[in-house]
């Protein structure tokens, strides 16, 4: 296995990481920054208020956006399969 192959496919790793688990992070600073602003205008200054909207949101995307980042994994995982045989030889 060449080192072009090697980063090629830590490259396609990084990039599978960071697009399965970017609507979840998004949504979940959507929801936090939203909140800090009503706690800021309200003056409400609860630690855990903003931890079930938080957990609501990724719960939400995740059931959203779910079964694209199943494909996306199954996709990876097939074409990381079917290149063992390249790699070996």
């Amino acid at each position: 296995m060449t080192p072009e192959a090697v980063i090629s496919l830590a490259r396609s790793a990084i990039e599978v990481t960071l697009l399965t688990s970017a609507p979840l992070l998004l949504s979940a600073l959507a929801v936090g920054l939203l909140i800090s602003v009503f706690q800021a205008a309200t003056q409400i200054n609860e630690m855990t208020l903003s931890f079930i909207p938080k957990l609501a949101a990724v719960f939400i995307m995740l059931v959203i956006s779910g079964p694209w980042m199943l494909t996306l994994l199954t996709d990876f995982m097939r074409r990381l399969i079917l290149s063992i045989p390249y790699a070996v030889g």
